[in-house]
């Protein structure tokens, strides 16, 4: 099996999946107590399929954008995870993961999450093959409207703000992110790009942030 990994913000979700077609998840608001949380609930995962580490056949982590010490929390177990049991590794971004259930429902779907500071995370991705067309970045709601071509499908954490500003695009269809849904996706298009060769080198995998982190060193 594989096991999927998803904490990039205080939605946590986890997947066990074969060949990509997921068997048993969990999703949990997880707050920041991702640190304490997550083994202990990979581990109840597991008992709960009656599977144990040793039937892990690869990992899947989520990249981000995302909370800062979830995404790093989530990433350093996946890696510890591979590196363990010699398993591959398969990281995914955020964003391309709300996305990626919704491919082909409109010609380009568009992921969103709250960033903090009045800022949007956003990127755009398109079918036929599923690619990526505008990679993540940061801007304010009323910005991010003004880019937006129809008809289009906008996707993830979709607060009252952005949809009060998307209610005159009369083509523009939102959809509000599921319980669960990322760790599914992640399940899927982690599989196939490890069916298609192409696994992540652990060594490279880090998180994605769009901008530094709160802590560390300030200026003064």
């Amino acid at each position: 099996m594989e096991l999927s990994i998803d904490t990039a913000s205080d939605l946590a979700s986890l997947a066990l999946s074969r060949e990509g077609v997921v068997l048993h998840d969990v999703s949990w608001q997880c707050a920041r107590n991702h640190t304490v949380e997550l083994l202990p609930a990979i581990d109840r995962l597991l008992t709960g399929a009656g599977a144990a580490r040793g039937d892990l056949a690869a990992v899947f982590v989520t990249t981000g954008p995302g909370m800062y010490t979830g995404l790093r929390v989530g990433i350093a177990t996946a890696k510890g995870l591979a590196r363990g049991l010699s398993l591959p590794l398969v990281g995914v971004g955020r964003l391309e993961l709300d996305a990626f259930p919704h491919r082909g429902a409109a010609d380009a779907v568009i992921a969103v999450h709250r960033a903090g500071r009045g800022d949007l995370a956003w990127a755009s991705y398109a079918d036929n093959p599923w690619r990526e067309v505008t990679p993540p970045e940061l801007s304010k709601p009323e910005e991010f409207v003004e880019q937006l071509r129809l008809p289009i499908l906008v996707v993830g954490e979709v607060d009252d703000g952005l949809s009060a500003l998307l209610v005159g695009l009369k083509r523009a269809t939102v959809v509000q992110l599921s319980t669960s849904a990322r760790a599914r996706a992640l399940a899927s298009l982690g599989w196939e790009r490890l069916a298609a060769g192409a696994p992540s080198d652990p060594a490279l995998l880090r998180p994605v942030y769009l901008r530094p982190p709160a802590i560390g060193p300030q200026q003064g």
